[in-house]
C-alpha cells in the first residue's frame, strides 16, 4: 500500500471540487488500488472539505442493492460521511449555483440515541435497533461531479469522493417506530407534482436497517464506535433523479411522512 499518495490524492480531489466543475479522474499514481486505499483517500478529502462544511455528523450508505454492487464490481455496500453544515430541515431551499449536477434520492434516516460500540459477536438488526432513537424520511442531496468510469474504478472513485454526498434534508422524526414494518413501507418521489419513482423498504438489502448493520460490523472490526447523535441515511428507495433551477420535490414514506425541497 502506497501511503504517500493519500494526502496528495485527497488534495487533488479537493482542488477539483473547489473549481465547482466536473472532476477529472485521479492520475494513475494517485489512484486507489483497493477499497481500503479509497477509504483512506476519502478521509483526506473530507479533512479538507470539512473546513468548509463542518465536522462529520453521520454516515451515508450506498450500493445497497445487489444490482448496484454487481455493476460496480463490489460485494458489499460502501459508506461516506455527512458533514454538519450540509444537514437541512424540510422544507429546504437549495441553490443551483452550489452544485454541478444536482440529484436527490429518497431514503430513511436514523438518529442514534446511544452509541453502537464494537461487539465481539456480529451486530444484528435487533442489536442496532436498541441504539436508534428516531427515524424519518430524508432526501440525500448528491452532486455528480466525478468522471463516468466503469467497473471497480467507478466504485473506488465514488468512495474516494465521499460517494457524491452533498448533504441531506430531514423530514419530521418518528420516535414510535418499533411497530412499523419497514420492509413494506412505500417510498415515492415527486418532482413538480409528478411521480418519478417509487420502491419499498425491502429493496434496501431486504430491510432498511441492514446497511446500518453492515456499517456497525465494519466499525466493530476496526474497534470503532458509531457515536450517539449520529445521523445515518440507509440507502435509496428510489433511484437518483436530477433537479434544475425552479424545480421542487417531495418524498413520501408510508407511516413516516414527507420531506420537501425546492431549487432556486
Amino acid at each position: 500500500m502506497n501511503t504517500d499518495k493519500f494526502v496528495p490524492a485527497g488534495k487533488f480531489l479537493f482542488d477539483q471540487y473547489r473549481t465547482n466543475s466536473e472532476m477529472r479522474a485521479l492520475p494513475e499514481q494517485l489512484s486507489p488500488a483497493s477499497i481500503e486505499e479509497a477509504y483512506l483517500i476519502q478521509i483526506e478529502y473530507l479533512n479538507m472539505l470539512s473546513q468548509q462544511y463542518g465536522s462529520p455528523a453521520g454516515h451515508k450508505l450506498a450500493y445497497t442493492t445487489q444490482t448496484m454492487q454487481e455493476r460496480a464490481g463490489l460485494t458489499e455496500p460502501c459508506a461516506g460521511q455527512i458533514l454538519q453544515d450540509t444537514i437541512y430541515k424540510s422544507p429546504a431551499v437549495l441553490h443551483s449555483a452550489d452544485y454541478v449536477k444536482l440529484g436527490i434520492e429518497c431514503e430513511i434516516a436514523v438518529i442514534l440515541g446511544s452509541d453502537i460500540s464494537p461487539n465481539s459477536i456480529p451486530h444484528t438488526i435487533k442489536s442496532i435497533s436498541d441504539s436508534i432513537e428516531c427515524i424519518m424520511p430524508a432526501f440525500e442531496i448528491v452532486d455528480f461531479r466525478t468522471p463516468d468510469l466503469q467497473g471497480i474504478q467507478r466504485a473506488l472513485t465514488a468512495i474516494s469522493t465521499n460517494i457524491s454526498n452533498a448533504g441531506i434534508v430531514l423530514g419530521e422524526a418518528t420516535y414510535q417506530w418499533h411497530d412499523i414494518d419497514l420492509r413494506t413501507v412505500r417510498g415515492e418521489m415527486f418532482i413538480n407534482g409528478e411521480s418519478v419513482g417509487y420502491g419499498k423498504g425491502s429493496d434496501i438489502m431486504g430491510h432498511p436497517f441492514e446497511p446500518l448493520v453492515w456499517l456497525a460490523n465494519k466499525f466493530s472490526a476496526e474497534e470503532l464506535t458509531i457515536p450517539t447523535g449520529s445521523i445515518i441515511i440507509t440507502g435509496s428507495i428510489v433511484t437518483p433523479k436530477y433537479l434544475l433551477e425552479g424545480d421542487n420535490a417531495t418524498i413520501t414514506i408510508t407511516d413516516l411522512g414527507e420531506a420537501h425541497l425546492s431549487v432556486d
